[in-house]
């Protein structure tokens, strides 16, 4: 892509790592003789919430060719300079410590930024292509940091410092970049190369986790039964002490996680925490094809100043989230039984909310901007998740199609002919679209199920469905906040307070307090502080000990602080619900079922 005489010209520093600001500049050769506006996008796609990006714009000046110009601030969002015959720069610093997926961060160990945190456009040459100058932080100290990113090369050589390009704007701001010290490796997956960046201190096998990440991205590659969509592939991984996050990009994903869920030098097995971040990197590599490329009308093209709504973000996450950890199963990695207990983990986080039966995943989708990323303490009561419920509306559709075509269709060939139709010519799902292309691939008619399951508000058939299909689909009774569910549990069913807590220096903070259980009927509400239970102290490791040492119908006295008061509850004891999924294989099931389910989840 060679330089013109339209393109516009950034060059972005590390300018001050100990005080996490980047230095940016944007260079415009023929501004709007009107007067030149510049705009930094308000969210980020892939996180359907306003971040308003601006707030971190610190300081701010322009010139020309005559020197200093004025810039005015015309809202939250935008800048304008006044009209200038010849090219003008916008000088600007960002204060970056969002040490998220979405954000922008910088420290002294390393710094990474989202082009949407960090770019502003030039409002009137969004097509224009761009031209990106990256420079290392001053001082000897950073002499080894290197960089990665999928911005195509403009001059720069593989992880360096340089000059970077992109076709337009919305090009430029899909390409994260990280850069510090990093470990860095490369696997091929059907031709193509993958790289993985890791950044912080951790005690990975890069050489397993390259193994597995072929066998998961070879698997999505081959399944939309074409080439893949990307010249070039990168996992930018950031390990922390705690952590979980990933965002989605054309051609790269970045990645948040637990230095523990990276899988160490000499583990055999998928541990638990791997699993997750395999499931993660699953997730993320899925949308690929899944939001990057097929993704709803309304998107074509972003507009990054509001919100846009749409009903179709169950397909975008949802159908994504049944297919992140169905493809660690397809892809050989975990046992049947593992992939059944996720699925129940799965089934389980949407049966513990009451808010399943008040809001419909259609209007789950509708409302991410406003209720799901914008959670309360009520949360659980009054919204279910688009990712959660999404994914099991996508399991009921694939079983159901697998089931009731005769075995001739299933959730796969829909997202193939989801990939042909909308995807490969990147022209939007229509809102009604989805169900359109389902109804033609299948031949079913399933407006019913449309309109009582993701219309609606009523549970799914998945004990229905998964019998047909050699899978015993049971609840049980909760074994307390840490029981995630998804297997078996011994022990009786025992009281609850139905409470969601967190732990607190001076007893046990109350978060959330779900309908009609007995926490809420004594009249207990989130932000509580429970210090004692019968005037015994209260604290996150003993507090549901307690409770389960009521006789069912007894009454307990809960103190508790609300703000400054002290107050005392008395708390009658209910056994806890059967919210809590346990999926199973049926042993020796008969052989049309047993073939449905090796057609469905594969062979051991």
């Amino acid at each position: 892509m060679a330089m013109n005489e339209h393109t516009i010209l950034y060059r972005i520093r590390p300018a001050q790592p100990a005080a996490h600001v980047f230095t940016v500049t944007c260079t415009v050769a023929h501004p709007d003789p009107n007067g030149q506006q510049f705009f930094m996008p308000a969210w980020i796609p892939g996180s359907y919430t306003i971040r308003d990006f601006a707030r971190n714009v610190v300081r701010i000046s322009a010139e020309c060719a005559e020197g200093p110009i004025p810039i005015e601030r015309l809202d939250k969002n935008s800048w304008q300079c006044p009209p200038r015959d010849g090219p003008i720069t916008v000088d600007y610093d960002v204060y970056a410590w969002d040490l998220s997926v979405r954000g922008a961060h910088l420290d002294t160990t390393h710094g990474y930024f989202n082009g949407t945190c960090v770019f502003l456009l030039p409002i009137g040459h969004e097509g224009a292509d761009c031209h990106v100058l990256i420079e290392p932080p001053p001082g000897a100290a950073y002499s080894d940091w290197r960089v990665a990113t999928t911005l195509d090369a403009g001059g720069a050589q593989p992880f360096e410092f340089g000059t970077y390009q992109a076709e337009n704007y919305d090009d430029l701001i899909d390409h994260p970049v990280e850069m510090g010290r990093f470990a860095q490796a490369r696997f091929e997956a059907c031709g193509v190369p993958h790289d993985i960046v890791i950044t912080g201190r951790h005690h990975c096998d890069v050489d397993r986790l390259c193994e597995d990440l072929t066998r998961i991205c070879e698997h999505h590659i081959r399944f939309f039964d074409a080439p893949p969509p990307m010249s070039q592939y990168l996992f930018l991984v950031m390990a922390v002490g705690e952590g979980y996050g990933g965002l989605e990009h054309r051609r790269s994903t970045s990645l948040l996680c637990s230095r523990e869920d990276l899988p160490s030098l000499g583990e055999v097995e998928v541990s638990e925490r791997y699993r997750t971040f395999l499931g993660l990197c699953s997730h993320e590599y899925f949308h690929t094809w899944n939001v990057k490329r097929i993704k709803p009308r309304v998107f074509v093209p972003y507009r990054l100043d509001r919100e846009v709504h749409t009903r179709l973000l169950w397909v975008f996450e949802g159908i994504t989230s049944y297919y992140d950890d169905l493809g660690l199963r397809r892809a050989g990695l975990i046992s049947r039984e593992s992939y059944l207990q996720l699925l129940g983990q799965v089934a389980t986080r949407v049966w513990r909310g009451p808010g399943r039966f008040k809001q419909s995943v259609s209007d789950s989708s509708f409302d991410a901007w406003t209720r799901f990323y914008k959670q309360d303490e009520n949360a659980p009561n009054a919204i279910v998740s688009y990712y959660a419920k999404g994914s099991l509306v996508a399991l009921a559709l694939d079983l159901a199609l697998r089931r009731d075509s005769a075995r001739n269709c299933s959730l796969d060939d829909v997202m193939r002919t989801l990939w042909v139709r909308h995807g490969i010519p990147g022209d939007g799902v229509a809102e009604d679209g989805m169900e359109r292309i389902i109804s033609e691939v299948s031949g079913l008619d399933l407006r019913q199920f449309f309109d009582r399951y993701l219309r609606g508000t009523e549970d799914l058939p998945l004990a229905e469905l998964l019998a047909d299909f050699g899978v015993e689909f049971t609840l049980r009774a909760s074994g307390g906040q840490k029981d995630k569910g998804g297997v078996p549990l011994e022990k009786p069913a025992q009281p609850s307070l139905g409470i969601r807590f967190a732990a607190d220096p001076a007893g046990v903070r109350v978060t959330h307090v779900i309908d009609d259980g007995a926490a809420q009927i004594a009249g207990l509400a989130a932000g509580d502080l429970i210090v004692a239970v019968d005037r015994l102290r209260a604290t996150i490791e003993n507090l549901e000990r307690m409770i389960a040492a009521v006789p069912v119908g007894d009454r307990v006295p809960i103190q508790a602080f609300r703000r400054d008061e002290l107050m005392e509850f008395g708390v009658e004891s209910i056994p806890a619900p059967e919210d809590t999924v346990v999926l199973k294989l049926i042993r020796d099931p008969e052989t049309s079922v047993a073939a449905r389910r090796d057609a469905w989840l594969g062979l051991d």
